[in-house]
């Protein structure tokens, strides 16, 4: 399985948003990076992800499962740009922040560390396993 991460500026769509969302999800919309876009064209449904906030928190939050795969960006007139559907899956006891991620050893080689501009990213599972315990998860949430 994959794991990614999932940035979004809490003014316009946070984390509360997104569980309020329910269980039909969101579409991850308004991406306008093709890397980020590319990304999202790999990803597989039930892959996880973390919701982070950036700009104002700048915190990995919460966790997201991918509900559906890649297809167009509703908010798009262009068709290349698409888009997943996330649905929250668990929140993070503690929240991670940007700070603490560039400063673990562990995670010295994680996107956020060394691009924490690019809005969707790829995460290894090591990594995704020590956020996790960071954020004050028992075990990775199924």
């Amino acid at each position: 399985m994959a794991y990614w991460l999932f940035k979004s500026e809490p003014v316009k769509w946070s984390w509360e948003m997104q569980k309020a969302a329910g269980p039909k999800g969101q579409e991850w919309d308004g991406v306008r990076n093709y890397q980020a876009r590319n990304f999202m064209r790999t990803m597989k449904k039930g892959e996880r992800g973390f919701f982070y906030h950036s700009n104002d928190g700048k915190e990995i939050v919460g966790i997201v499962e991918v509900l559906n795969e890649v297809h167009p960006d509703s908010t798009a007139d262009n068709p290349a740009w698409e888009c997943v559907d996330l649905v929250a899956v668990a929140d993070l006891p503690k929240p991670v922040p940007l700070d603490t991620v560039k400063t673990e050893p562990r995670l010295k080689d994680m996107v956020l560390a060394t691009n924490s501009r690019l809005s969707v990213q790829p995460v290894t599972e090591a990594e995704f396993a020590a956020i996790c315990a960071m954020g004050g998860l028992d075990r990775i949430p199924e």
